[in-house]
């Protein structure tokens, strides 16, 4: 993918757009459960036009208490993870809000507790602290949409490091069938660029928990390293993998992940000249973005922003990033791809940082129409 810089200026966030190629052989995917187990819903159909705009909202669920993530299942039904509870939840498609059940071992503690959440091969994937560590745990997946329930457990993936903050906590099914997870630096900056440590990196494993042959770094999860607490990951239309990062101080990032790619922290944050670290695609002052969940469907890319309030969207091939609802739904914490072309985010009001409103936290779908 070629290389293009350029910089931009929209509303207080800066911008530069940059590219670069490089995916790891495709293999094999999982095989999908039976008809009655729930699957992960694919992305909208590709005849969908794109690139797309925010065109209006309708809200699907209330009274969630700091949700982190958001899980949409062919049945129907959507999971979310709370973190501060380390509860799943169901929302089903009548907009019903149920427990599913708590996930044992679940210590929330800072930014910790139940994170991430993925479906394979009917098992529930969860990313979440304990007492000792951040860890990825299976869980069978047992019911129907209305009364899911968690069963038996078994570890994927322990000793992640775990901090009051900087926990990272995504997980995602890539489109090569491997497991990726985002791992921050536990609040240890050094930890990211040391290889023999998991903190600040993007990990890639089997569903199983094995580390793939194919993996940059031999006998190593690693994926990518130099990342300070990356939240999001999204794969585009040609199967690149992206990730969303909150900085520190001066920049948030949204990369283009190369295997075994440098993305530079704490050496450096945001654009540089040194050659030894990818530069971002796009980057934000912290107040703008703080960004977490980060989505692709029609030729664009959301991205949720924490302390910015707002939804980003990015459409890389026309260079442009515009923020949509600032201020209007607080938090933003996840995004996804929903029904019939929408996307699906999640407030995060409730957690601690934001302001609780009427409602909140809500799970809301968004419309969407194609850029003129």
């Amino acid at each position: 993918m070629p290389r293009l810089l350029a910089a931009l200026s929209l509303a207080s966030a800066a911008i530069v757009l940059a590219g670069c190629t490089g995916t790891p052989e495709p293999m094999p995917l999982p095989t999908r459960s039976a008809i009655e187990t729930p699957t992960p819903t694919a992305t909208p159909e590709p005849e969908l036009p794109g690139p797309v705009h925010p065109s209006g909202v309708t809200t699907i669920a209330t009274g969630l208490s700091a949700p982190w993530s958001i899980l949409r299942l062919e049945s129907g039904s959507t999971l979310v993870s709370e973190r501060d509870r380390g509860v799943v939840r169901e929302v089903t498609s009548d907009g019903q809000v149920r427990d599913v059940g708590a996930v044992p071992g679940v210590v929330p503690g800072g930014e910790g507790g139940l994170l991430g959440l993925e479906f394979i091969d009917g098992n529930l994937y969860t990313f979440f602290t304990s007492a000792s560590d951040n860890r990825i745990v299976r869980f069978e997946l047992n019911g129907a949409p209305g009364s899911y329930a968690l069963g038996a457990g078994t570890d994927i993936l322990t000793a992640l490091p775990k901090a009051g903050t900087h926990n990272g906590g995504r997980i995602k099914l890539g489109p090569d069938g491997m497991l990726y997870a985002t791992a921050g630096d536990a609040s240890v900056p050094d930890n990211a660029q040391d290889p023999n440590s998991l903190g600040g990196k993007i990990l890639r494993m089997t569903p199983d928990g094995a580390v793939p042959d194919d993996n940059p770094f031999p006998g190593s999860y690693v994926y990518s390293l130099g990342h300070r607490n990356p939240q999001g990951i999204a794969w585009d239309g040609d199967g690149q993998l992206w990730a969303a990062e909150l900085g520190q101080n001066t920049w948030d990032e949204l990369n283009l992940i190369e295997p075994g790619g440098n993305y530079g922290w704490p050496i450096v944050e945001g654009q540089t000249e040194d050659a030894r670290f990818r530069n971002p695609v796009s980057q934000w002052s912290p107040a703008d973005a703080s960004p977490s969940g980060l989505a692709w469907t029609r030729d664009t890319f959301f991205l949720a922003a924490l302390r910015g309030e707002r939804l980003w969207t990015i459409i890389t091939d026309r260079g442009e990033v515009m923020p949509w609802f600032a201020g209007e739904f607080g938090r933003i914490r996840d995004v996804v791809p929903g029904p019939d072309g929408t996307v699906w985010m999640i407030t995060n009001n409730t957690a601690g940082k934001g302001t609780p409103r009427d409602g909140d936290d809500k799970l809301v779908q968004v419309l969407l129409e194609p850029v003129a």
